[in-house]
C-alpha cells in the first residue's frame, strides 16, 4: 500500500523509500517523535534511518529529524542522512514560523509533499530583539504553505496537547495518523506511544485529538472570546466601572471598542476614578477630532494615552507577578499537576532610578537631583536578586508591594509619567488645524515607550529622538510620512543606527 503521490522508481525491483523530516525546536519532544516514527516502522516490517541535525540554541533554529523508510526487502536500501530540497514526502513542523523555514528552505514542495503544522508561535530571537512588534506575520506564512504543499494540514498542535496535559509531540503523532500519509493502521501509531511506556495516558489522549484535528479541523476562538475579560469586584465599585461604560456608550460608536479596551487596561492599573480620568483626556481629543476623518485621531489617541497611563513601575511588576493567573500560566506551561511542587524564581534588578521612583514625588525629585544619593542606592540596590516566590516571605513581600496602588499616584514616577504625558499629548495635537495626519503619527509615536528600567530609559530616548524629528518636519506637506518613517526606523533597530540615518536624512533637507 502506498500512502503517498511518490513518483515512481525507474528501476524494476528497487523499492520505493519513504521520506519524512521533522523540525522542532528544544521542549516540543521532536527526538520523541521521530521515535515513535523509527519504531512503529520497523514494529511494521519497515528499514528505517533516523538522523538529526541540530539547531542553534536559544531559538535562532530549529533541529531538524530526518526519516527514511522503505519495505524490508533481500536488497540493503541505501538511505540519505539529510533532506533534500524538493525531495522530501512528509514535513512536520512543530510551530508556524517552522513552517516557513521548511518552505524557505524547499522542502516542501506541491507536486509530493504533505506538510502538517502547528498554528501556535515560539518567538524567535530575531522577533524578540526588535524594540516594537517584531512578530513576524503567520497569515503570509499559512499562505504560502497552501501553495507550496501538496496537501496542508493545520492546527493548535500546543493547545491541543497541553488541554490533555501532554506536549506537542504527541498531537503531532496523531495528526500524521489522521492524514493516512503513511500506509500504517492507527493501532500501529497507539501501540507505538503505548510501548514507549512514558505518559502513556495522556499522549494517547493527546495524540486523538491531533487525529481528529487531522481529520476534522478545529473551530478557532473567535477573537473576541480571546480576549474578553471580565471586570469583577465589591457592588459599589462595579457601579462606578458600569458609570465609566455609560460615558463610553455615548462616545461614537467607531471609538467605544478602542475606548473600552484602554478603559479595562487603567482601572485595572489603578482604580474607577483614574479610569475616570482617562476617559477625560479622551475627550478633549475628541473635541478636536472629526467624522470626517472618521475618527482616526481618536481611535488612536483611545490606545496610546492607556499605555502611557498604565506604565510600568515596580508596583505594577510586583503585582504581575503575584497574580493567581499567571501562577496558572506557569503550572500549564511547565506540564506541572496539581499535586507536585513547583518552585518560580524572579529576578529583579532595579536601578537607583526605580528606587528614587519610588519614593514620595518631592524627596524622590531631590534624590534624583543629589549625584552621591543616587550613586548610594545604586549600591545599596542595584545587585541582581533572586526571588523565590513559591515561598512565604517573597511572595508576601511581592504582595504587599503590588498592593501599593493607592500610594502610587504620591510618588517620584507618577509625577514624572503624568507630567511626560501631558507634554507628549500636548505637542502631538498642536498641529490639529493645519496637519490631522502628523497629529496621529505624533500620537503613535508613543509606542515606542514600554517596559521599565533599562528598556524603558531606551525606549524614552527614541521616543524623544523621533519627536524632535517630528518638530523639525512641521509645516511639510509629507511631515506625517516621514515621522511614520523615523518611527519604524526606531522600532526596527535596537542600536538606533537606523534612526540616527533617518534623523541625519531629515536635517539635510530641512
Amino acid at each position: 500500500m502506498n500512502a503517498l503521490n511518490l513518483p515512481k522508481s525507474s528501476e524494476p525491483g528497487e523499492a520505493q523509500i519513504t521520506k519524512l523530516a521533522v523540525m522542532a525546536v528544544g521542549g516540543q519532544g521532536g527526538g520523541v517523535l521521530t521515535g515513535w516514527i523509527e519504531a512503529m516502522a520497523r514494529e511494521q516490517g519497515y528499514a528505517v534511518q533516523a538522523t538529526s541535525v541540530a539547531g542553534v540554541a536559544q531559538r535562532t533554529g530549529a533541529t531538524i529529524y530526518y526519516l527514511e523508510m522503505t519495505p524490508m526487502t533481500d536488497q540493503q536500501p541505501i538511505f540519505a542522512l539529510a533532506p533534500s530540497a524538493g525531495d522530501v514526502d512528509i514535513l512536520i513542523a512543530a510551530e508556524m514560523m517552522e513552517v516557513g523555514r521548511a518552505i524557505i528552505r524547499g522542502f516542501v514542495t506541491p507536486d509530493r509533499t504533505i506538510l502538517i503544522g502547528s498554528t501556535h508561535r515560539a518567538l524567535a530571537v530575531s522577533e524578540k530583539m526588535v524594540p516594537g512588534d517584531g512578530i513576524a506575520d503567520a497569515e503570509e506564512v499559512h499562505a504560502a504553505a497552501e501553495i507550496a504543499a501538496q496537501r496542508l494540514i493545520l492546527a493548535d498542535m500546543e493547545q491541543l496537547a497541553i488541554d490533555e496535559g501532554s506536549v506537542i509531540s504527541a498531537s503531532l503523532f496523531g495528526a500524521l495518523a489522521g492524514a493516512k500519509a503513511l500506509p500504517f493502521p492507527r493501532k500501529a501509531f497507539e501501540d507505538a506511544i503505548r510501548n514507549s511506556g512514558k505518559g502513556v495516558d495522556t499522549s494517547l489522549r493527546a495524540f486523538n485529538a491531533g487525529f481528529d484535528a487531522s481529520q476534522n479541523g478545529v473551530t478557532q476562538p473567535s477573537q473576541s472570546e480571546e480576549n474578553e475579560s471580565e471586570i469583577v469586584g465589591p457592588a459599589n465599585l462595579m457601579d462606578e466601572w458600569q458609570a465609566l461604560l455609560n460615558r463610553v456608550k455615548s462616545m461614537p460608536p467607531k471609538v467605544q471598542q478602542m475606548v473600552t479596551a484602554g478603559l479595562r487596561k487603567v482601572v485595572d492599573f489603578q482604580e474607577c476614578a483614574y479610569g475616570a480620568a482617562y476617559l477625560d483626556r479622551l475627550n478633549s481629543v475628541l473635541a478636536l477630532d472629526t467624522a470626517a476623518q472618521d475618527w482616526l485621531l481618536s481611535v488612536t489617541a483611545a490606545k496610546y494615552i492607556a499605555n502611557a497611563m498604565a506604565y510600568d513601575d515596580i508596583i505594577r511588576v510586583a503585582d504581575i507577578k503575584t497574580r493567581r493567573p499567571r501562577f496558572d500560566r506557569i503550572r500549564a506551561e511547565m506540564g506541572a499537576t496539581q499535586n507536585q511542587v513547583m518552585q518560580l524564581t524572579e529576578y529583579f534588578h532595579p536601578r537607583a532610578e526605580e528606587i528614587a521612583g519610588l519614593l514620595p514625588a518631592k524627596l524622590g525629585a531631590r534624590i534624583e537631583g543629589n549625584r552621591k544619593a543616587m550613586a548610594r542606592l545604586d549600591r545599596w540596590f542595584g545587585k541582581g536578586r533572586r526571588l523565590r516566590t513559591d515561598s512565604l516571605p517573597a511572595f508576601c513581600f511581592l504582595h504587599v508591594l503590588g498592593g501599593l496602588k493607592s500610594y502610587r499616584l504620591k510618588t517620584r514616577r507618577h509625577a514624572v509619567e503624568n507630567e511626560h504625558l501631558e507634554s507628549w499629548l500636548t505637542r502631538s495635537l498642536a498641529p490639529i488645524t493645519k496637519d490631522y495626519a502628523l497629529c496621529v503619527e505624533m500620537l503613535r509615536c508613543r509606542r515606542l515607550i514600554k517596559g521599565y528600567s533599562d528598556t524603558h530609559a531606551r525606549g524614552l530616548t527614541k521616543f524623544d529622538s523621533v519627536m524632535n524629528g517630528a518638530d523639525m518636519l512641521k509645516g511639510r506637506k509629507d511631515a506625517s510620512e516621514w515621522v511614520a518613517r523615523l518611527r519604524e526606523a526606531a522600532l526596527k533597530d535596537p542600536d538606533g543606527k537606523e534612526l540616527s540615518g533617518a534623523l541625519e536624512t531629515i536635517r539635510s533637507f530641512v
